[in-house]
C-alpha cells in the first residue's frame, strides 16, 4: 500500500515511523532544511527516541507524493483546510488533527464538505501521545469514516502488532471527543496544579465527559462512541498524562503565567486553547450547557483566575446527575 502522510511534526512523523514496517510510506514536510536534515540523521526532532526507517520516504516536493496513495493529514486543524484543498480528486483521507476550526467553528468533516466535497474523508483518532506510538509501545486508534471501505483502509494501513486500530462509523462522534477533550484537559491541569486532589479531577473528568456527550449528541453523534477509545479513552489520557500539552496549559494557568508565555515556552500546537471559543459557541447555538468548557474559556480569555474558575464550578446548583 501506498500511504502518504502530510506534516512531519510528532504525530505525522509516529505514523509514518508505525507505517513504514509494512508500506511504502512518504513523509512530506514544507521544510525542505527540516527534510534534508531528517534525511541525514535519520531522526526527527521532536522524536528524538525514534530511529526513521531507511523505507520511510522524506520529501518536501508535493508532487512526489503519489496519487493514488491513502492520503494521511497530520497538520494541526488551522491546516486542514488548505491541505485538503491540494489533494487529488477523488482522494481518499484520513485526518489526525483533532480540534474545531478557530476561524469557523467547524469539525473537519465540515471543512472537507466545503473544500473537498469528491474526496473519501475520515478521521484516525483516539487516546496516543506521539512518543509513545514511534517507539512500538501499544496503542489504540478508532477510524471513523461513513465510507465503511475507507475505515477498512486505514486497519490495513496502520493495524499492527503494537497498534490496533477499530472502526467506527461515526465520524461526528469521534471528532466532537477529540476537540472536547483538548479543553477538558486544561481544566484538570488546572485543578492539579492548584492541588485540589485525586477526587477533584474524577469529578472533572467525569462531569466533563457528561459535557462531551451532550454536545457530541446534540450535533448527530452517538452517545455510546463517548464511552470509547475517543471519548473517555482520549480524555482519561489527556486530562491525565504528562505528556499532554492541554493540561500542561493548566498547570501553567495554576501558577499564575499569563497565556501567551505558556504558549511561547510550550512551543507546540496546544489545540485546546484554539478551539475552546468554537466548542463554546456551539454549545451555546444548540443550548447545551457546558459549565466546564465555559469556565476554561473564561480562564483562556483573562476574565477568571484560575481559582475563580474551579470556585464558579464548585459554587453550582445541585442537581441529578442524569
Amino acid at each position: 500500500m501506498h500511504i502518504a502522510i502530510v506534516g512531519a511534526g510528532a504525530w505525522g512523523t509516529a505514523m509514518a515511523v508505525a507505517a513504514a514496517r509494512r508500506h511504502d510510506v512518504w513523509l512530506w514536510a514544507r521544510n525542505a532544511q527540516q527534510v534534508a536534515a531528517m534525511q541525514a540523521t535519520r531522526r526527527n526532532p521532536y522524536l528524538p527516541d525514534a530511529t526513521l526507517p531507511d523505507a520511510l520516504h522524506l520529501t518536501a516536493d508535493w508532487g512526489a507524493l503519489p496519487p493514488e496513495a491513502l492520503w494521511v493529514i497530520a497538520t494541526p486543524v488551522a491546516g486542514l483546510r488548505e491541505t485538503l484543498a491540494r489533494l487529488p480528486a477523488g482522494a481518499q483521507a484520513l485526518w489526525l488533527c483533532k480540534g474545531l476550526e478557530a476561524t469557523s467553528g467547524q469539525m473537519p468533516h465540515e471543512i472537507a464538505a466545503a473544500v473537498a466535497p469528491q474526496a473519501v474523508v475520515g478521521a484516525l483518532s483516539g487516546p496516543s501521545f506521539a512518543q509513545e506510538v514511534a517507539v512500538g509501545l501499544p496503542t489504540a486508534l478508532v477510524a471513523a469514516s461513513a465510507d465503511a471501505a475507507l475505515a477498512e483502509q486505514a486497519v490495513a494501513a496502520f493495524h499492527a502488532e503494537a497498534l490496533r486500530v477499530y472502526t467506527s462509523d461515526d465520524l461526528v462522534g469521534v471528532e466532537v471527543g477529540g476537540a472536547v477533550k483538548n479543553v477538558l484537559a486544561v481544566a484538570t491541569g488546572v485543578a492539579d496544579g492548584l492541588a485540589l486532589g485525586a477526587n477533584a479531577r474524577a469529578a472533572l473528568i467525569t462531569r466533563g465527559l457528561a459535557e462531551m456527550a451532550r454536545l457530541g449528541v446534540a450535533l448527530g453523534g452517538q452517545v455510546e462512541t463517548f464511552m470509547g477509545l475517543t471519548g473517555l479513552g482520549d480524555l482519561v489520557l489527556t486530562a491525565t498524562g504528562d505528556l499532554s500539552r492541554n493540561r500542561r496549559v493548566g498547570l501553567l494557568l495554576a501558577e499564575g503565567l499569563p497565556l501567551a508565555d505558556i504558549l511561547e515556552r510550550l512551543g507546540h500546537v496546544a489545540e485546546g486553547v484554539r478551539c475552546a471559543p468554537a466548542v463554546v459557541a456551539r454549545a451555546r447555538a444548540l443550548g447545551v450547557d457546558m459549565p466546564i468548557a465555559e469556565g476554561v474559556l473564561a480562564l483562556l480569555q483573562g476574565r477568571l483566575s484560575a481559582s475563580a474558575c474551579v470556585r464558579g464550578l464548585l459554587a453550582r446548583d445541585a442537581k441529578a446527575e442524569f
